[in-house]
């Protein structure tokens, strides 16, 4: 056991816009050599020139001003310009659009949610502190409470509402961390939109990579005679206790295997993120977890059968009977995940239906995480608490390892029915679930991508998987499913729903496909696999792929 020592946005011009939305009808898409220099001032400028020319395709109004976010580099050196708009000098939410061009910078397409320019008057009816009082009540036990703040909500139809927004910290119901973000309509006084920052599970000498008798190697920094828990490789990756102190000591040896241990919890914590750090850069071709070559920190010791990401750093609790810490490769990459999902463009916050889509995304790096580190199926436990050649082995489930509360799994991707309340097949109850069980059908889909519905492979993590519709799928392999769906992300806007991610996703594969990095096979797959859970076509998707 060690001890614990301390240790640009450019503005265009008011009023301006950006082009074409995903074609409604056939797409065609010509293979290119990628370049092997992405000039993200190139892209940037590119991007400009088009929002300066076409105002009306992101339905800008006179009273808008867009700026630029920054560019984001995904496969094949396919760019990324993000950009939020404000209205009247108020923050639109929902606004925000990407512009997407190839690694010279020449643009290929754009996502955008709004249907209309906004026309909406920035007059408040309810005042701001009935607002806060309101905000307030949505938490048990309010601990902190942002002031109010105007914003100009942008829903995909109609021409917008004014809102307040306020951020409110405590403690839910349940007793849980929150960080509650409430959205009160500025004319009638009544809840718009709430989403909360802090996303659970609820879903050297590791526990889950090879327990006491393989040690695990980890990166640590090594100062003047003291070691800690951060990766010098990797910004930003850490790991401590709760209060945020990193671990450190006067050697590189860490934990003793026990699933006790808050020292090994760190192992298996730091393990879990330095390989879903290289998995994003090896196979999906991303800068570090954050698209700008950093991670994030960890803390271990939590005192609930829990784990979550607040949005800044993730924590890790234990099972309910306090034998193993919530650290296995794929709750760490989940709550990672998270803040992927959260720093694409679009961010985290919006509606219920968004919060299953970021849950479901924790689950897909968890398994993308998992497959690449690829550990071997082998596990064998001594007096109940000490591991012996213990792995967390690739899979399509969600925490089996940590048996969180004592019933195996907390999801199923292959069949997420398998657990109560979770569905397969999109229908119009999904919107409104409970986000951990509206994960499913998502979490579904991107397993049917991956491995298709006839893998028939059970005992290396790869059933067959009934849809909705009946058909049979090939899959493409979890590591272009990946790249599929990272690239699906750098499309997000902050309105994001089952079917805008389903058009953004065939819009991502046509993109691939133009820098050589997918196939036409690969368009059709992802096209099939999402009507095989059931989630429609969405107006302005591709339909046609030729290569």
């Amino acid at each position: 056991m060690r001890h614990q020592t301390a240790l640009a946005a450019a503005a265009i011009t008011a009023g301006l816009a950006v082009s074409m939305s995903a074609p409604a009808t056939a797409t065609t898409a010509r293979t290119a050599p990628p370049s092997p220099s992405p000039s993200p001032k190139a892209a940037a400028a590119s991007a400009d020139r088009l929002v300066a020319a076409r105002a009306a395709a992101v339905h800008a109004s006179p009273k808008d001003d867009i700026v630029r976010r920054g560019v984001t580099t995904g496969a094949g050196g396919l760019q990324y310009v993000a950009y939020d708009r404000t209205h009247a000098g108020l923050p639109v939410r929902g606004g925000d659009f990407v512009v997407t061009t190839d690694a010279a910078g020449n643009v290929l397409g754009t996502t955008v949610n709004q249907s209309a320019p906004i026309e909406v008057s920035t007059t408040p009816k309810v005042a701001a502190a009935k607002a806060g009082t309101v905000s307030r009540g949505r938490l048990a036990k309010p601990t902190r409470t942002s002031a109010p703040a105007l914003t100009v909500l942008a829903e995909a139809t109609g021409t917008g509402r004014l809102v307040y927004e306020t951020v409110v910290d405590g403690t839910n119901a349940d007793g849980r961390p929150s960080r509650l973000h409430v959205l009160v309509d500025a004319k009638t006084g009544k809840v718009a939109q709430q989403w909360d920052e802090v996303r659970d599970v609820d879903d050297d000498r590791s526990y889950y990579h090879g327990g006491s008798q393989q040690p695990t190697n980890i990166a640590t920094t090594a100062s003047g005679g003291t070691f800690s828990m951060r990766d010098p490789g990797r910004p930003g990756i850490s790991c401590g206790n709760q209060s945020g102190t990193v671990y450190s000591g006067s050697d590189d040896a860490w934990g003793n295997a026990g699933g006790s241990n808050l020292e090994t919890a760190c192992v298996d914590a730091m393990r879990g993120a330095q390989a879903e750090f290289d998995m994003a850069k090896g196979w999906l071709e991303r800068n570090g977890l954050t698209g700008t070559g950093r991670g994030w920190p960890m803390r271990v010791g939590l005192n609930q059968a829990n784990a979550y990401w607040n949005g800044s750093y993730a924590n890790f609790g234990r099972n309910s009977s306090g034998t193993r810490q919530a650290t296995p490769t794929d709750v760490v990459a989940h709550e990672l995940g998270h803040g992927i999902f959260q720093v694409t463009p679009g961010g985290s916050g919006g509606s219920n239906e968004k919060g299953g889509l970021n849950e479901s995304t924790g689950d897909i790096f968890g398994a993308l995480t998992e497959w690449y580190l690829n550990e071997p199926r082998v596990s064998e436990q001594i007096s109940g608490t000490t591991a012996l050649l213990n792995y967390d082995p690739p899979d399509y489930l969600v925490g089996e390892e940590v048996d969180l509360v004592g019933r195996g799994p907390i999801r199923n991707m292959p069949n997420p029915s398998a657990i109560s309340g979770h569905p397969n097949c999109y229908s119009s109850s999904v919107p409104r679930m409970e986000v951990h069980a509206a994960a499913g059908v998502q979490n579904h889909w991107f397993y049917l991508l991956a491995e298709g519905s006839n893998a028939n492979d059970p005992g290396n993590g790869r059933p067959n998987s009934s849809t909705c519709n009946g058909t049979s799928i090939t899959g493409v392999g979890v590591q272009k499913a990946g790249r599929i769906f990272m690239e699906t992300l750098n499309l997000k806007t902050t309105t994001w729903t089952h079917t805008t991610a389903r058009r953004a996703s065939l819009t991502a594969v046509l993109n691939l496909v133009r820098v050589g990095k997918a196939t036409c096979t690969d368009f059709t797959t992802t096209r099939a696999a999402w009507t095989a859970v059931s989630v429609p076509a969405s107006s302005g998707e591709p339909t046609t792929c030729t290569g």
